[in-house]
């Protein structure tokens, strides 16, 4: 009968005995039980998962080195001219000398709305209603898009402002468009850095990859 111990590993217990492996559950299965092709994707997936951990430890090391590097740059070049740059460094393009390299630092806020939202939705759904027939229901059907949910259950921040283009001479459709401008909170802001080298003799760079996904 196979030897399968159950109980959960405690915390004195993180290495499975010799010759056993522990299961998902935290289960000890004899290694002569498991299936080669089973010991064969766990050593794969370890064995990549190992590796993946220590480029992404690398890139994140890069990444705090490199904004230290490029603030430390803009103090020197702010000091040719007597003066100290203060806050945090964001939106600016540095090139290599020769052109061939182009670093982009950039700040991307998170946005979100508010209740003033839900105010603005109400607005423009008395707007719809008050209008007469005829194009009523394309306004519809663009204002029920804008509103729709993702999986999240959020809406898309482009889509609603898609609505503020809409040339309508209304004062409550105007008033709506200004509930909805002033729910946009902004909930917080992240900086980025993207590295390009250029194409040959051209004007077009190709983005240098931190992403794994994106290779």
């Amino acid at each position: 009968m196979t030897n399968i111990q159950t109980s959960e590993p405690t915390h004195d217990q993180t290495v499975p005995r010799k010759g056993y492996m522990f299961d998902a559950n935290g289960a000890e299965w004899p290694i002569d039980k498991v299936k080669q092709i089973d010991k064969d994707r766990d050593r794969l997936v370890k064995n990549l998962a190992s590796r993946a951990k220590k480029v992404s430890g690398a890139i994140s090391d890069f990444k705090t080195d490199a904004f230290k590097e490029i603030a430390d740059f803009v103090a020197l070049s702010a000091a040719q001219y007597d003066h100290k740059f203060g806050g945090k460094k964001g939106n600016m393009t540095l090139f290599s000398f020769d052109g061939q390299f182009k670093i982009i630092v950039a700040r991307g806020e998170t946005r979100a709305f508010d209740e003033r939202l839900q105010v603005a939705k109400s607005m423009i759904d008395q707007c719809i209603h008050k209008w007469a027939k005829g194009a009523n229901k394309n306004i519809q059907a663009i204002v029920n898009d804008a509103f729709q949910v993702d999986k999240e259950g959020k809406v898309s921040i482009d889509r609603i402002m898609g609505l503020r283009r809409i040339d309508i001479e209304d004062e409550p459709w105007q008033e709506a468009m200004k509930a909805i401008a002033d729910s946009i909170q902004i909930t917080g802001s992240k900086r980025y850095i993207r590295l390009y080298e250029r194409v040959g003799e051209t004007e077009h760079y190709n983005p240098i990859s931190l992403d794994v996904a994106s290779v």
